[in-house]
């Protein structure tokens, strides 16, 4: 054989789509031949309809081919009813002749020879050995085959071919699906793994303030992703509230997102009294530790739980939103620039007081820039309007409601990790 067998379906866009449709076979009864070629042969049944002519028409299939033959009754009276009986150049290739052949003599099938081995040179013909063109045994190539023939209830005569190289081509192609099975089940535990650790680097306990209710959530785009929240017990009467969002997507977020929780947790101990010199270190940690693309939006928040004070810097993250209970909105915008770009770093911090009564909203681009069908945004003015909406709802409930709103806004394939933290004022 020249070449290996093609799949049945070439998408590729080399050039039109092009396919073999059918070959007609002519029959006597349909049903005879239906019921010889599916439950002898094991065909399947291509398309069984009635055309407007009031002529069935009806094609069978091998199961692991894309050729169609077309089972033709034709009238008594037409000229195709000559050709009943003498189709005899169809022919259907396996890796095993010999097994194929057992299975279809079992079940009824005519053939009429015992399958035996060829040696032919490209010059012969198979089924003759006569020459065809002129070639020498030195010059052609030999190929190794076993083939039989076989009948339908009508004397068709069909070939069963196997090709050694074709046996071969299809070993390997088994083979290589198989590995390729085997390496999409072994990413997939592997995902499924990371998966597991990243959920436990979210927060696993939420330290109870006197002042102050919160919740967050995260729900990834994919099975894990790069948006990280979090709330730090700093003592003292203090929570730290953070959310991040790192550059990326998929894996490589997760594993930035992972470098991130790390340097927090292991350097807020100096958060409460040096919060500048806190996110310094953050920031030296992350520049160091990563590639020079990578970077990190960072919000980060320091509630006092006695005081109702909180101090924050906003590493250049989406503004935090902060709901008055008289409905007035006070944005806490960016102070200082992004995580892990720059050696040399440097951000302030802000205060403000919460009443009771107040809401604080912090949130990734993942909430306001999913978009529905007619590519609108979810945008800040609808958030807004979700968090006064639902204000008197607790935190966690707010939280649902909103990330629930957002999945329902753009309903569709989520592209980003959609991360929600709020947090309201008690008396």
């Amino acid at each position: 054989m020249g070449s290996s067998p093609q799949p049945a379906i070439r998408l590729d866009g080399r050039g039109p789509y092009l396919c073999l449709g059918a070959v007609n076979i002519y029959v006597r009864d349909i049903e005879q031949s239906l019921r010889f070629y599916r439950d002898q042969l094991g065909f399947n049944l291509a398309f069984d309809k009635q055309l407007q002519s009031g002529r069935r028409w009806v094609a069978v299939s091998p199961p692991d081919g894309s050729a169609v033959l077309t089972l033709i009754a034709p009238h008594p009276e037409s000229r195709e009813h000559a050709l009943i009986g003498r189709s005899a150049n169809l022919v259907f290739i396996t890796e095993d002749v010999m097994a194929k052949y057992r299975e279809w003599r079992q079940r009824g099938v005519r053939f009429q020879r015992v399958p035996r081995l060829k040696r032919v040179t490209w010059g012969q013909r198979p089924e003759t050995g006569t020459a065809t063109a002129p070639a020498t045994i030195a010059e052609a190539p030999v190929w190794g085959g076993v083939f039989t023939r076989f009948l339908d209830p009508d004397g068709n005569s069909f070939s069963l071919v196997g090709f050694d190289e074709v046996t071969q081509e299809i070993e390997a192609q088994r083979r290589a699906a198989a590995e390729k099975l085997e390496m999409e089940r072994r990413a997939a535990q592997e995902l499924e793994i990371a998966k597991q650790v990243q959920a436990r680097l979210f927060p696993q306990t939420l330290p109870v303030l006197s002042t102050l209710t919160y919740a967050g959530a995260c729900s990834q785009a994919r099975q894990v992703g790069g948006d990280y929240y979090d709330f730090l017990h700093l003592g003292q009467e203090r929570l730290g509230l953070v959310i991040g969002d790192t550059s990326g997507k998929g894996m490589a977020a997760a594993l930035l997102m992972a470098n991130l929780q790390a340097n927090l947790r292991s350097q807020c101990a100096m958060a409460s009294d040096h919060p500048e010199r806190f996110l310094h270190s953050v920031n030296q940690l992350f520049f160091e530790n990563t590639t020079e693309s990578a970077y990190a939006t960072l919000f980060f928040a320091e509630y006092n739980d006695r005081l109702r004070r909180l101090r924050y810097a906003n590493c250049g993250h989406l503004c935090g939103l902060l709901l008055r209970r008289d409905n007035t909105l006070e944005r806490l915008d960016s102070t200082a620039t992004v995580l892990g770009l720059f050696r040399e770093w440097d951000c302030r911090f802000q205060e403000c007081g919460l009443s009771p009564g107040d809401t604080l909203a912090l949130y990734t681009d993942g909430v306001t820039e999913s978009f529905n069908r007619a590519g609108e945004e979810f945008g800040e003015h609808r958030l807004i309007d979700a968090l006064q909406r639902n204000r008197e709802q607790p935190p966690h409930a707010v939280v649902a409601a909103i990330v629930g709103e957002v999945q329902q806004f753009s309903a569709q394939e989520q592209y980003d990790d959609i991360t929600l933290v709020v947090a309201r004022s008690i008396p």
